[in-house]
């Protein structure tokens, strides 16, 4: 390119980037495309040129960081050594290899506060620029977006996957409260997470699914009350003692949105992720973190005021909180 072109291109990055809060994209898109038109530059590069100033589906914007992930697993993550494990090797794993043979399918299972949905959220933020608030990060939650069977086309659903996926082969979708939603339903999509080279000349095999779903939450807990009752600890329960079980009681639970799902007949989730109950010890961790977070001093003792004000079961044993880390924002803004 001739040293004039490359001033005025670079001159066009500038100017756009400081415009870009001031104008909508549209506008952006006129203005590089007239500028770019001028001096005569392809539309291949006045789209590169655009994909700097507005989210696009390019390694701009999209490019997995394995340390990133890692880490928050371990400073934001508390008490769930399988569920880390596993997240880290699926997730490195799917996004290390160019061409994968289906899309990746995370199913994470437990009770409420356990980290479910800020496992997803750290996946994201590892994977795209812009984390959740990503244009290709699509969440579905349950009782909002299919509150009622007759209400809801599964036409409708499978548009929206193919649709997203059109425009980006690498787009991450987050399906919360499984265990809420209308049995059946989620069948609708299972073509997209087959072995197939492309639906209708749309690739599906560069996508991450991941449900959240409280269902086999008693399965979990029940065997780290007898691992507790054993005299062992936590960290030595492994994927191999609830796999199975949890897989089958997620299966079998007819009021789920796995009940009977082709998705686990099928074989198609490629991990059931356990998350165990937590204990006050993670509890205090997380009020510590809470904290770091907020730019506050950490301070043990507030952190132990909070865990010792939560529920914990069974009811003469109190070993786990009955809300895990979900109400530990709010109780330490009494605290403070």
């Amino acid at each position: 390119m001739q040293p004039k072109k490359q001033r005025v291109l670079l001159i066009l990055l500038i100017l756009s980037s400081s415009m870009a809060q001031m104008l909508d994209p549209s506008e952006i898109a006129l203005a590089v495309g007239m500028a770019v038109g001028a001096v005569g530059v392809t539309g291949i590069l006045s789209r590169s040129i655009f994909c700097y100033i507005k989210e696009c589906c390019s390694p701009v914007w999209i490019s997995f960081n394995r340390t990133r992930l890692e880490t928050d697993l371990d400073n934001r993550l508390f008490g769930q050594h399988i569920a880390s494990r596993i997240i880290l090797k699926a997730v490195n794993g799917f996004m290390s290899n160019p061409n994968p043979t289906k899309p990746l399918v995370l199913s994470l299972h437990g009770w409420t506060g356990t980290g479910k949905n800020l496992v997803s959220q750290l996946i994201a933020e590892s994977i795209y620029s812009k984390g959740m608030k990503s244009d290709f990060v699509h969440l579905y939650t349950s009782t909002f977006h299919f509150p009622h069977r007759h209400m809801f086309n599964i036409y409708q659903l499978q548009q929206w996957v193919s649709g997203y996926v059109t425009n980006c082969e690498h787009s991450l979708f987050i399906f919360d409260e499984m265990d809420k939603m209308q049995p059946g339903l989620i069948d609708s999509i299972k073509q997209y997470l087959e072995y197939y080279d492309n639906l209708d000349g749309v690739s599906y095999r560069k996508s991450i699914f991941i449900f959240l779903s409280n269902a086999g939450g008693d399965s979990i807990t029940k065997k780290a009350l007898e691992f507790r009752k054993a005299g062992k600890s936590r960290e030595t329960i492994t994927l191999k003692d609830l796999e199975q079980t949890l897989s089958l009681s997620v299966f079998n639970d007819q009021n789920g949105g796995f009940f009977h799902t082709s998705l686990i007949d099928k074989s198609l989730v490629d991990y059931f992720v356990p998350f165990l109950p937590l204990e006050k010890t993670h509890v205090v961790k997380c009020a510590m973190a809470e904290m770091k977070a907020r730019n506050l001093r950490p301070n043990h003792d507030v952190a132990d005021m909070v865990a010792r004000d939560m529920i914990y079961f069974p009811k003469h044993e109190g070993v786990f909180s009955s809300t895990g880390c979900k109400t530990v924002q709010h109780k330490l803004n009494f605290y403070r």
